[in-house]
């Protein structure tokens, strides 16, 4: 009989504010002001973050209108605990939940920063420069 035991756990839910600040910054993503990501985070559509012995070291959220369009963001894992499939783990669940809930004729995005890109690949998504569209993004002031 095997004892091991997975220390990673994937619950449903977005973060507290200042546990979705500090998961993006430690990741090395930018960080948001509070005000913002008060408002942002009820809004989510579907989240999950992953905890390491009940303490959250990872996330992914999904935003959109419900019905035709959708964005994956904030999927980041804390530095220490990267290289183990563990942002694998948090896009198999956002995918199968866009799978289970999403209209069959959703438009689904996101942005791929860096190496990113080849863990997303893996999910079905494709590079939109290489289409009639390409990805385009503006940061509001003081961004």
């Amino acid at each position: 009989m095997n004892d091991y035991s997975d220390p990673y756990e994937l619950r449903v839910g977005v973060p507290a504010v200042e546990v979705f600040r500090r998961l993006r910054t430690d990741a090395g993503l930018s960080d948001k002001a509070p005000e913002a990501v008060e408002l942002a985070l009820p809004n989510s559509w579907y989240g999950v973050v992953l905890h390491h012995d009940g303490e959250p070291i990872g996330m992914g959220r999904i935003i959109g209108d419900g019905g035709t369009a959708f964005q994956i963001v904030d999927v980041c894992v804390h530095p220490t605990h990267q290289g183990r499939g563990l942002g694998r783990r948090i896009m198999a669940a956002l995918s199968e939940e866009l799978e289970r809930r999403a209209p069959a004729t959703a438009y689904v995005s996101l942005i791929a920063d860096g190496p990113a890109r080849f863990l997303y690949e893996k999910f079905g998504f494709a590079n939109t420069a290489t289409h009639d569209s390409i990805g385009m993004y503006r940061l509001m002031e003081g961004s």
